[in-house]
């Protein structure tokens, strides 16, 4: 009964994991930046849900709505002002100012909310379900539809608008793109506000399960980086896979190895797949 509690437990975190890599993955795929930055809108995404909870009681469920636009919105400006200016230069270029804008974001955090760890915690609470001896609560069920939806919701927008094909056109070959007519600085634009929408989401959800800091960030981080690697850049479904392979070693580590091991495990992973397997699960040669 202990492996089945550990397969459903990974298969919901796996689904968050997803949604937190995917934007990070999209930006990285497309952009060719490493975007630093990802995990401290994870975080203030979480404080968004946390803040709209505890000072108007709006379900994190709403806050869904608030938080994709408005991520959006910020994502979209920040690369139209800033990141457009470096986007041809070296990766190491854009590397350091994602770091920097890191640095700002996490430290004025820190400066308005401090680095005390806060939870959103639901009145009511929402209860969990059980079947035979597994239980799952039930807001984690919930965030996992969520995250689901937000993950297919993307992948829509990729397949079936034109946008989405203009996307993957760019990121396929930016200058058989724009010989063909595509804006390619709006196209980056659009990438990165979407990722920088989906951190935003991924951090509400995140609010329900985990205690939220400015301290966090740098773990969100990491967790986005090894589901890409594991799962293959700029893949929707690569992502869910990764999730969820992420989510079981760290599940099977925590239960053979204890907690403290599981980040060493899903690192040691990373470097396994880098060495072999380095498009990852679902991606392909050429794009890692």
């Amino acid at each position: 009964m202990l492996a089945a509690q550990i397969l459903i437990n990974a298969l919901v975190l796996g689904c968050l994991y997803a949604c937190i890599a995917i934007g990070f993955s999209l930006v990285w795929g497309v952009l060719n930046v490493i975007n630093l930055i990802h995990g401290s809108f994870i975080v203030l995404g979480a404080y968004l849900a946390w803040g709209l909870y505890n000072s108007l009681h709006l379900s994190p469920w709403y806050s869904l709505i608030v938080a994709a636009p408005a991520f959006f919105a910020i994502g979209y400006m920040l690369q139209r002002v800033i990141l457009n200016r470096v986007i041809t230069a070296p990766v190491l270029v854009t590397l350091t100012l994602t770091f920097g804008l890191d640095l700002i974001l996490n430290n004025a955090m820190i400066y308005f909310f401090k680095a005390d760890y806060r939870k959103l915690v639901l009145t009511p609470p929402m209860g969990s379900v059980s079947i035979f001896d597994v239980v799952v609560p039930v807001d984690r069920l919930i965030a996992t539809a969520a995250a689901l939806a937000l993950t297919g919701i993307l992948y829509l927008i990729l397949r079936r608008l034109r946008v989405g094909r203009a996307i993957v056109a760019v990121r396929l070959d930016r200058d058989a793109a724009r010989l063909m007519g595509v804006d390619v600085n709006s196209i980056y634009a659009i990438a990165f506000g979407l990722g920088a929408a989906l951190a935003g989401c991924a951090g509400v959800l995140m609010a329900l399960i985990f205690p939220i800091s400015p301290l966090t960030s740098s773990a969100y981080l990491g967790k986005a980086f090894v589901v890409c690697v594991l799962g293959g850049l700029g893949s929707v479904s690569g992502a869910l896979a990764g999730g969820i392979l992420l989510a079981l070693i760290e599940g099977i580590g925590s239960a053979v190895m204890g907690p403290a091991h599981a980040t060493t495990l899903s690192f040691a992973l990373l470097i396994v797949f880098l060495i072999v397997r380095p498009q990852g699960l679902l991606g392909r040669k050429g794009f890692e």
